[in-house]
């Protein structure tokens, strides 16, 4: 797929690293040819430097023969003259914008053909809130993603020494837990996937992915922690667009106080937020006020700085005086990755919440959702049978007459629609239906294109 990415900051930078990997062909434009150059030194890409807007830099950069516009550019404005640019003057059959403002929401008519014709919107400040708000309402995860409406739930657990599952194998599970129905999907040991078979025995730190319906999350946790304790203590560190966000979205939930370093801004916190919130001045780094503001009592600390290093250095500090969990917000791929289950329980890389929006708009077939996990080794991808038995190559086949890839495996089905669709843990004879949401795990993104084509139908197929 050729694909032109407008702006070389962090989000684009993070965007292009994503999709380099999959072997499409990428174009960045940025108007600082340093940080161009850095780019097509580390990644496969190339660099066109210039002022996105102009339609002369958008012919460079090869937008007459592109498949996506991605303008992830530092201004909201920018971002929309150029979906527009590349799609009534070049044609560009996708045009994705990350868009800051609350303003402009994904169907608006503002956004519409007639208007800045952006199909696509991405806010990585709001996806990453999302993602933390998860984590606060599930504490014991490491990850949780949503699929099918938020029918379908895919949490990412360590299995605790003492745990109940800890000893078990997981075909003991479902004898166990008859009232927490689940699917074990994925389980990893000292960072290497074991095979999760029936006889797999589950051991104290082993990663274990389970797939089960959302309302059944809580019971699925308990089973696998023996706690279900929930937050009610929050701190973090940096109230910029993120942390106010955070902030904003915790109101009434629990008791929450905010560090930031910039007094005018803590200013500014305050006449945002109720004063129920505590909002201190001084760094999150600091030893003195972590402790006067009792840190050793927060069930969640949260570094949400832009400084990565400042970032690292507070949630470990925090850690290392008491705080239940810590998390860190890191921009750098490789330093989230280094410091995953380190003293900081949960690395939170924005390009990773970020990309699974766009690669569901990457995939082919009927992909509904797609969702990167393993720091991008891996994905969960939720695609919909179509067409019937002679089209389709999944209707009317039952679970083990699919020809999956290695490694692969179906965790649930999701069947029927809004409030009467049900979550099913298909077995090897389940059938599928027209219609049917089917949740794969793939381990190796290598074989993700052998997964997308079971979701294309045949030409004959006119439904």
């Amino acid at each position: 797929m050729k694909i032109i990415i407008l702006g070389a900051g962090r989000v684009g930078e993070s965007v292009a690293e994503s999709l380099v990997s999959e072997q499409n062909d990428i174009t960045v434009i940025d108007q600082d040819p340093h940080r161009l150059r850095q780019l097509e030194e580390r990644l496969d890409l190339r660099g066109v430097v210039g002022n996105g807007i102009q339609p002369s830099v958008l012919r460079e950069a090869g937008a007459r023969d592109a498949d996506m516009m991605i303008a992830c550019a530092a201004s909201d404005e920018s971002n929309l003259v150029v979906c527009k640019i590349a799609h009534d003057v070049f044609n560009v059959p996708t045009t994705v914008a990350r868009l800051r403002s609350p303003e402009f929401n994904e169907g608006d008519e503002l956004l519409g053909k007639s208007g800045f014709a952006v199909d696509n919107v991405i806010c990585p400040e709001e996806s990453v809130t999302k993602y933390i708000r998860q984590l606060i309402s599930f504490p014991e995860a490491l990850q949780v993603v949503e699929f099918s409406q938020q029918r379908a739930c895919l949490i990412v657990v360590r299995a605790s020494a003492g745990g109940a599952v800890v000893g078990h194998t997981i075909g003991e599970l479902k004898d166990r837990f008859p009232h927490a129905e689940m699917r074990v999907v994925a389980l990893y040991r000292l960072d290497t996937e074991m095979e999760a078979k029936p006889n797999t025995r589950i051991l104290p730190g082993d990663e274990i992915f389970v797939l089960a319906d959302v309302r059944k999350i809580r019971a699925v946790l308990s089973a696998i922690h023996n706690v279900d304790k929930p937050v009610q203590r929050v701190m973090i560190a940096g109230g910029g667009k993120v942390g106010l966000r955070l902030a904003r979205s915790l109101v009434g939930q629990c008791e929450v106080k905010i560090i930031e370093q910039d007094r005018e801004r803590c200013e500014y916190l305050a006449s945002q937020l109720p004063s129920s919130m505590l909002i201190l001045h001084g760094d999150g780094a600091d030893e003195d006020l972590l402790l006067e503001e009792n840190v050793g009592e927060m069930d969640m600390f949260l570094s949400l700085t832009s400084d990565d290093e400042d970032n690292i250095m507070s949630a470990m500090l925090a850690k290392r005086m008491g705080a239940n969990r810590v998390m860190a917000l890191i921009n750098r791929r490789a330093y989230a990755d280094m410091m995953q289950g380190s003293t900081i329980d949960i690395a939170i890389s924005p390009s990773q919440t970020v990309i699974g929006e766009l690669l569901a708009h990457l995939r082919r077939g009927d992909v509904a959702a797609v969702h990167s996990l393993r720091h991008g080794a891996a994905e969960a991808l939720e695609g919909i049978a179509r067409g019937d038995v002679k089209t389709s190559k999944l209707v009317g086949r039952r679970v083990e007459e699919i020809d999956l890839p290695p490694g692969a495996r179906i965790g649930a089905i999701v069947r029927g629609k809004d409030k009467a669709s049900e979550v099913l843990m298909p077995h090897h004879d389940t059938l599928i239906e027209t219609d049917d949401h089917i949740i794969i795990f793939i381990p190796n993104k290598r074989h993700v294109k052998e997964v997308e084509k079971l979701f294309t139908v045949s030409a004959t197929f006119f439904g």
